[in-house]
């Protein structure tokens, strides 16, 4: 995976952007949080270090993915399971984790 870093987005197998409405950004695996620039590169690293195949705890790059996933209050297991999906898969990951849909949304 290739990890593009601009003014406004950040790109690799997910996305963040800049917040239209705010000077934050939103990382498509993370929705509804608003980071700061170095939590949204550190998220997007995240992103595309858990395409790697067989990431485990005894993977030799473990103890970095713990480290990025608690910037954002995650655990190592739980940002990897949700970088892994698909940005369109955010809602039936929602559904999974018992959390309530966006009553604004089309769902």
């Amino acid at each position: 995976m290739t990890l593009t870093i601009n003014d406004t987005t950040m790109t690799s197998d997910q996305t963040a952007r800049q917040s239209p409405s705010s000077h934050g950004w939103e990382v498509s695996w993370l929705p509804g949080q608003l980071l700061d620039r170095t939590a949204a590169i550190t998220a997007t690293t995240l992103s595309d270090t858990a395409a790697e195949r067989d990431l485990h705890e005894g993977h030799r790059l473990w103890p970095y993915v713990q480290g990025w996933a608690a910037e954002p209050g995650l655990t190592g297991h739980d940002a990897v399971a949700r970088a892994s999906h698909p940005p369109g898969d955010i809602t039936s990951q929602q559904k999974q984790d018992g959390e309530r849909p966006d009553p604004d949304s089309a769902e």
